[in-house]
Formats: structure tokens, sequence, C-alpha cells
């Protein structure tokens, strides 16, 4: 898995932080800062609800294998 975020398209939700922290932070505009972009694999399910309940699908996640 390979996550990659596109900060120009962040409205700051948070939701990303709160559900994957371990992942995702927020900088002090409150924007998404990626944390790891190939967490281990007890993080992916948590990527994955990350990047689902982000408002502005600023989260993308490409499985193994794919770019």
């Amino acid at each position: 898995m390979n996550i990659t975020v596109d900060t120009s398209v962040c409205i700051g939700a948070g939701q990303c932080a709160l559900v994957a922290g371990d992942l995702f932070d927020q900088d002090d505009d409150g924007i998404v800062m990626l944390l790891d972009s190939e967490p281990e694999m007890g993080l992916e399910a948590a990527a994955r609800r990350a990047a689902a309940l982000c408002p502005a699908r600023a989260i993308a996640i490409a499985e193994s294998g794919q770019s």
C-alpha cells in the first residue's frame, strides 16, 4: 500500500488525523500532513477508513503493485 495526499484540495476537516493518527496529522493551518506513506499491515485498515472519510478526497491509496 502506498498513500499520497493532495494538500491543495484538503479542507482541514481532520477526519484522517482522528481515525489514523499514526499516519496523518495536520499543520498549523489544519492541512493534512502524511506521516507514513507506506504503512505496516496493521495500519492499512485505518488508512482506508481515513481516505473514505475525507470529504475533499485528498487522500489516495494505491495497493501494492499499482501506481
